[in-house]
């Protein structure tokens, strides 16, 4: 059995940010603001519209958390990987997998998989073990930053053995599950602005804990991913793993600082920092907020209309889209999904022709359909963000 050092759960205290606390109200007001203008943006968009735009930043989700891990996976070859076209370099195509992998676990927790809370211990574990379990294995490896000796990782499985992070030395393995409990507890059955604040405060925790041998970092991410959506409607149609990974030495400054202990009298009532938990948490809510507000400038219709109109006008008059096939593209743009027999009336022509220019959209992975028979809805190909959105993720791919 792995070792319990009985230690205290109160050494993870403050888990929330108390009351009385002077940054409070303050937060609370930045948490609502975030709720409102999230759940806007998300009422916003037509379904079909959004359903495509779910694809798109799921890939752009994987990008920026591998981002973060040091993997530089573009979402161009990620979608590629989704097509299992793979590379012929062994290391690319491992992270291809490895991508692949967390485009996995986020569609599962999209597609509502989690059951009940995604702080509760077992909805974490599954997320290591479903993300493990697709990942190469010559990737589940751990490695002794002082000895060098290597230790394999399994999937779901809390860690037995003693770690370091930087300077943090997380509690004792064996404390593990004491420790998620009081986690799960903490973070169960609050108020909507409580919650979205708790999203800040359990990523650190979660982290602090150090549940896994290695994943913790991803693990994290995934669990907030899944926390937002609840907490705030989000739709999962914005990453604020982007904006992690955009401020990327803030973001790890800060989630270390929160591993200080109390500096004083002023500093909460717990064992560590509560100044530091205010920080990461404003943090966290200005980069959700700049990431939902990015998302809306970036997808709003006239702007991404004309964008996608240029596109296709373009594509016609270099003969890789049949002429009229653009009208298509604006007739499901405005409806979020279109019926195919509206489309001859649409182009004015057969519905042969109709057929022909509905597959030749469909071809070029702009538009989708869930069978032959089933409306056509638009898709965000990454091979074509520089072009439809751009500033989304780099255009160049490595």
């Amino acid at each position: 059995m792995p070792e319990d050092r009985k230690e205290s759960v109160g050494l993870m205290e403050p888990m929330l940010i108390a009351e009385g606390a002077k940054a409070k109200a303050e937060l609370v007001d930045i948490a609502l603001t975030l709720a409102e203008e999230s759940a806007a943006f998300n009422n916003s968009l037509p379904d079909g519209v959004r359903i495509a735009l779910t694809g798109l930043v799921r890939s752009m989700n994987c990008y920026y958390s591998n981002l973060i891990e040091g993997h530089d996976t573009h979402p161009v070859a990620i979608e590629r990987a989704l097509k299992n076209d793979y590379s012929t370099d062994a290391e690319k195509r491992n992270l291809q997998l490895e991508a692949k992998a967390h485009i996995f676990v986020q569609e599962w927790i999209d597609n509502g998989g989690i059951d009940g809370a995604a702080t509760n211990p077992e909805n974490i574990a599954a997320i290591h073990r479903r993300f493990c379990e697709k990942v190469p294995e010559e990737l589940l490896w751990s490695e002794d930053p002082e000895t060098g000796e290597q230790y394999q990782v399994i999937p779901g499985e809390w860690r037995t053995r003693d770690v370091q992070v930087g300077r943090h030395i997380p509690i004792s393995p064996g404390a593990v599950p004491r420790f998620l409990e009081c986690f799960e507890k903490t973070y169960a059955n609050l108020g909507r602005a409580n919650a979205i604040l708790a999203a800040a405060a359990a990523h650190h925790r979660l982290v602090w804990i150090h549940p896994f041998l290695d994943g913790n970092g991803r693990v994290a991410r995934l669990m907030t991913h899944a926390m937002l959506l609840t907490a705030l409607d989000s739709g999962a149609i914005w990453s604020v793993s982007r904006g992690f990974a955009r401020s990327d030495g803030r973001y790890k400054e800060l989630l270390a600082a929160c591993d200080m202990r109390r500096r004083n009298d002023l500093d909460g009532r717990g064992t560590l920092s509560e100044e530091s938990l205010v920080a990461f948490t404003r943090f966290f809510l200005e980069v959700c907020l700049d990431q939902v507000r990015f998302m809306r400038d970036l997808i709003r219709p006239d702007k991404l209309h004309t964008r996608i109109q240029l596109w296709a006008e373009e594509a016609i008059k270099l003969g890789e889209l049949p002429p009229k096939s653009d009208r298509i593209l604006q007739a499901v743009l405005y409806r979020g999904e279109l019926p195919r027999n509206e489309v001859p009336a649409i182009i004015g022509a057969t519905d042969r022709h109709a057929r022909r220019l509905t597959s030749a959209l469909i071809d070029k992975e702009v538009l989708t359909a869930e069978s032959s028979r089933a409306p056509l809805r638009l898709s965000f190909p990454a091979e074509l963000a520089s072009r439809w959105t751009p500033g989304l993720f780099p255009d160049k791919l490595g």
